[in-house]
């Protein structure tokens, strides 16, 4: 069972609502519960920035500006994260490097690490709407990450798991059933295969360890080539509170976190996704 919870707080929409997602989780498991803002002194001060002749005072207002305002942005997010979180308490983390080491490294002594997929984190830019520093905790982290879109959660659906057989899906539904985060919501397994047969061998085996954790899990087989679109149409359809997937590498599956595919499926992603690697 999950006992630890890291959210990152800042005022992008899809940061709120993982604010709330996490409150939420921490009140249904009883897990520890931190939320964290990114100062990001170093983009913030800009220690590296050459600064020519005469204009090192002004370089000092303009850092010293940035620093107060993100300091009040800290604290306007930890107020906001207080009135929304009620009676449930919270540790308050105020990390002051750059996003990704800062959430590295805070997110060592955590069991999963909630982020606003929109979230700006200090002067991170998400061009594309997808927050940089996501691919960095994947690919450097060790913590599975719950990614949180703006979109507000259906009242009602269930829990999608996209599984291919591979060693990273295997991971990813045994932390999956561990952290026990299914609750009370009905599962799917789905797989994608060249062949129905091969799809539902597939679906069958990760249905059949999700119960044995008494996770009851109704497989899903799609024969084709398209698991991004195979995911996302069954997500919509259900609809899925949350999608659960493996951080992929090769073939199949394993592509949809390299690339294009993963920014595709993050952005189109109707729900939160949890992912490891």
């Amino acid at each position: 069972m999950i006992r630890s919870i890291l959210v990152a707080l800042d005022d992008t929409e899809g940061a709120q609502r993982a604010r709330d997602l996490a409150i939420a989780l921490a009140r249904r498991t009883g897990a520890a519960l931190s939320a964290a803002t990114v100062l990001d002194w170093p983009h913030v001060k800009d220690a590296n920035e050459a600064v020519p002749p005469g204009a090192a005072a002004f370089k000092e207002r303009r850092d010293a500006a940035r620093a107060k305002r993100a300091e009040q942005e800290a604290e306007a997010a930890f107020a906001a994260c207080a009135a929304a979180a009620g009676d449930t308490p919270f540790a308050r983390l105020r990390l002051t490097e750059a996003p990704a080491p800062a959430l590295l490294a805070a997110g060592a002594t955590h069991d999963l690490i909630v982020i606003g997929r929109d979230s700006t984190l200090g002067l991170e830019e998400n061009p594309d709407g997808l927050a940089p520093v996501i691919e960095a905790l994947l690919h450097d982290g060790a913590r599975p990450l719950l990614v949180v879109p703006a979109a507000p959660l259906p009242a009602a659906g269930g829990v999608l798991v996209g599984y291919d057989g591979s060693i990273p899906a295997m991971r990813t539904i045994q932390i999956f059933a561990l952290l026990g985060l299914a609750g009370e919501m009905p599962v799917k397994v789905l797989s994608v295969a060249e062949t129905r047969d091969e799809a539902a061998r597939l679906s069958g085996e990760a249905g059949g360890y999700l119960r044995a954790h008494g996770i009851a899990a109704e497989p899903v087989a799609v024969a084709g080539a398209r698991p991004v679109d195979a995911l996302l149409a069954e997500a919509a359809a259900m609809p899925a509170r949350l999608l659960v997937m493996g951080a992929y590498e090769n073939t199949g599956l394993r592509t949809l976190f390299t690339g294009s595919a993963t920014r595709n499926l993050l952005r189109a992603a109707p729900c939160p996704v949890f992912v490891a690697h």
